[in-house]
C-alpha cells in the first residue's frame, strides 16, 4: 500500500491543523494506521493509532487531549487532527499502515508502509 500526507503547515502555538493521509494499492480496513512523529536529530517516536478492526484509538501520553485519530475506510484515508498546539509539537509527521500486534502498536519497526511526512511547525 502507499501512503500520500498532507496537512502540515506553520501555525501558531494553541492553533489547528488536520493531516491526512491517503492509501492507494491495497486493502486499506487490513490495516492498523498510525501517525507518528520525528523532530530533527531525534528519533521517530509513536503519536497514534487506529486499529484495523473495530477503530479503537490509542495516543502517547503528551497528546492525549488535543490530538483525535480517525479513518475513513470508504475514503481510503486516516485523518490526524491536531489541537492546542505546542512548540514541542513540531516535526515531521509520518503516517503508517501496518498489522502489529496490540502491545506493539507503538514500535516503528512493526509497520511496513509509510508515507513521506508532512511537516508541522508551531511558532511560540
Amino acid at each position: 500500500v502507499q501512503l500520500q500526507a498532507s496537512g502540515g503547515g506553520l501555525v501558531q502555538a494553541g492553533g489547528s491543523l488536520r493531516l491526512s493521509c491517503a492509501a492507494s494499492g491495497g486493502t486499506f480496513r487490513n490495516y492498523d494506521m498510525a501517525w507518528f512523529r520525528q523532530e530533527s536529530g531525534k528519533e521517530r517516536e509513536f503519536v497514534s493509532c487506529i486499529r484495523r478492526s473495530g477503530g479503537r484509538t490509542y495516543y502517547t501520553e503528551s497528546v492525549k487531549g488535543r490530538f483525535t485519530i480517525s479513518r475513513d475506510n470508504a475514503k481510503n484515508t486516516v485523518y490526524l487532527q491536531v489541537n492546542s498546539l505546542k512548540s514541542e509539537d513540531t516535526a515531521v509527521y509520518y503516517c503508517a499502515a501496518g498489522q502489529p500486534v496490540l502491545s506493539s502498536i507503538r514500535d516503528s519497526r512493526l509497520y511496513g508502509h509509510w508515507g513521506q511526512g508532512t511537516l508541522v511547525t508551531v511558532s511560540s
